[in-house]
């Protein structure tokens, strides 16, 4: 690796690794999906409801001992970001976003802003279990779009 490249990547704001890949899954199914899960051998180590603009009941799956998890939201309201996602998807569930762990969230969002990604968030904002979290548009960089959505993570109680 040349030094210019390991400069250059001392300026992006410490992205560590895929902290959870989120499933849409459709009301009433949450229980159900967990437990298929299990029978892969994932262990559920986090349930939660986050209201506010997500409106989502979540399960985190932890995949073997790894710090990589799956994300399953169920939605609570028609309002709820997921619902409308399945809406879309012909009243099935899928894939909802990535997540990446960083360092700094303060830092990623700066950057990503300087940079010119559109961010949906106007700042980092509270998640679930004591994350700080943003989201980045599946259309962030209109000449080359990621086409999907992006959750940027932060956990403070989290060794880095």
């Amino acid at each position: 690796m040349s030094n210019l490249w390991k400069e250059e990547l001392l300026e992006i704001p410490g992205f560590l690794f895929v902290d959870h890949i989120a499933i849409a899954v459709k009301p009433g199914e949450l229980d159900a999906q967990v437990a298929n899960y299990e029978l892969l051998g994932f262990r559920e180590i986090h349930r939660e409801e986050v209201l506010g603009t997500d409106q989502v009941r979540e399960a985190l799956l932890q995949i073997g001992g790894g710090p990589n998890l799956i994300q399953l939201l169920e939605p609570l309201s028609p309002d709820s970001p997921v619902q409308k996602l399945i809406d879309r998807n012909g009243g099935r569930g899928g894939f909802a976003h990535v997540a990446f762990r960083v360092r700094d969230i303060h830092a990623a969002f700066d950057y990503l802003k300087r940079h010119g990604f559109q961010l949906i968030d106007a700042a980092p904002r509270p998640g679930s279990r004591g994350t700080t979290v943003f989201f980045m548009h599946p259309k962030s960089r209109a000449e080359n779009p990621f086409g999907y959505l992006i959750e940027v993570v932060q956990d403070s109680r989290a060794a880095a």
